[in-house]
């Protein structure tokens, strides 16, 4: 089985959290499934670039990216957060390649119009899975970082909630899971949602009952599902432990997403 896992949030950031996280991928790798990783790092982007005196500016849940932020992302989401998880991945005996979508043109971008502009943020316009396949024939996990490079030869910040989709897509992955620090996707009565179909979508976002940063990720699901994905789960991320046993048994964690 092929799974894509989003890392984001408080996994990144805690040890504790991105330690559990790194022993329930490699159980996935151990008992015979392909796993990609594909991950975010906003908090610690924000707070670099707080660290350079640069404010952190959002438009539905996207960051505004000047060149300079752009740049910012590469050094950060390339680099210190991609090499944390091998690194995490490594502590569990699993190995990991790092790289970023622009490495080997596995995802190339152009640039997302928006109103309004929002700099270097880009969208997915092509992928090509050829070098994942061909880390998992070597028994390793892709970790792979959300940005990617143009066509224009501009590297672009992507959310990595779309990444993650694109990534399943492209491999034909049998589940796509978003492992947040959230507990799920939360209804009009604050409680969480287990299952929740696309149809159901727009409402929620025309109360606001979601908002922020679940627009990219709901965005994302529906995008994965709609292209031959099978599953779809935000799991949280204290809850990585039943990632191996998520297409096999029951487990009431998070909120599937249905297209149904």
């Amino acid at each position: 089985m092929k799974y894509v896992v989003k890392l984001g949030g408080a996994a990144l950031e805690d040890k504790i959290l991105l330690h559990a996280c790194g022993q329930a991928i490699a159980d996935l790798v151990k008992d015979g499934n392909q796993v990609a990783v594909v991950h975010g790092g906003g908090v610690q982007l924000t707070r670099t670039l707080a660290q350079m005196g640069k404010k952190s500016e959002f438009i539905s849940g996207l960051r505004i990216t000047d060149a300079e932020t752009r740049d910012a992302a590469l050094m950060v989401l390339a680099g210190r957060v991609n090499k944390s998880l091998v690194a995490a991945l490594g502590t569990h005996g699993q190995a990991a390649v790092g790289l970023s979508g622009g490495d080997g043109h596995v995802f190339r971008a152009r640039k997302k119009k928006t109103n309004p502009d929002l700099g270097f943020v880009g969208e997915i316009a092509a992928t090509d899975p050829r070098w994942l396949d061909a880390i998992w024939a070597m028994g390793a996990v892709p970790v792979i970082s959300s940005i990617a490079l143009g066509f224009d030869g501009e590297y672009y910040n992507i959310n990595a909630d779309e990444m993650a989709a694109a990534c399943a897509i492209a491999t034909k992955a049998d589940a796509l899971v978003f492992l947040t620090d959230v507990p799920g996707v939360k209804g009009a009565d604050g409680n969480v949602m287990r299952w929740l179909s696309l149809k159901e979508i727009p409402a929620l976002e025309k109360s606001a009952v979601v908002s922020g940063g679940m627009l990219p990720k709901l965005n994302a699901c529906k995008h994965a599902l709609l292209h031959g994905v099978t599953r779809v789960r935000i799991l949280p991320a204290e809850s990585a432990a039943v990632l191996p046993n998520l297409l096999s048994s029951r487990v009431s964690d998070g909120t599937e997403v249905i297209a149904a």
